[in-house]
């Protein structure tokens, strides 16, 4: 399947993604992951609009990170800042400065490996897995080859050097209590 029959298809709010020409349809999320996919998507909206640093967009929404090779994906959450506002039209056409994943059961392998890949391949900045069952946020900075990830718990600051005024903590996200401010 190209990009082009993949965007003239009918709009629809089940995740889909094309791997280099196949079409991919995961199950739909389950309530725990869309939980915490609201309370990031929350979070860093507050603050960058407190900031005005950009958006931050929630799946389903079309990231075009190579048009030529049929290659579109849906990050949970997504972050694009203010200078790069550009490539956001009708979908994304392009990398993210940041993309944030919530891992599941069943998809853990693919975000892990083979998203990240992708994602540094086509310049994504930052890459967040947010682990549902380990209850942490692991930070991966895709501008540096040999960066190690960043893993962060409890009531730790997340790091990120996209948002380095972001002030979250992984109890913000998985006990739902608000002890920090954006």
């Amino acid at each position: 399947m190209t990009v082009a029959e993949y965007l003239a298809g009918e709009e629809t709010n089940r995740p889909q993604e094309l791997a280099y020409g196949v079409l991919r349809e995961p199950p739909t999320p389950t309530f725990a992951h869309q939980v915490i996919v609201g309370a990031i998507y929350e979070r860093l909206s507050r603050h960058v609009r407190k900031h005005r640093l950009g958006r931050v967009v929630l799946s389903p929404m079309d990231v075009i990170l190579d048009g030529k090779r049929h290659l579109v994906v849906q990050p949970d959450v997504l972050f694009v800042s203010t200078e790069r506002q550009a490539i956001c039209t009708d979908r994304i056409w392009g990398a993210p400065d940041l993309t944030i994943e919530v891992l599941s059961q069943g998809n853990q392998r693919h975000d892990r490996i083979v998203k990240a890949k992708w994602y540094r391949r086509y310049g994504v900045h930052e890459y967040w897995l947010v682990d549902l069952i380990a209850g942490h946020v692991e930070v991966l900075d895709l501008t540096s080859k040999n960066a190690a990830p960043h893993v962060f718990e409890g009531r730790a600051i997340v790091h990120s050097r996209v948002l380095p005024r972001l002030r979250l903590r992984p109890t913000d996200l998985f006990d739902g209590r608000s002890s920090s401010h954006a």
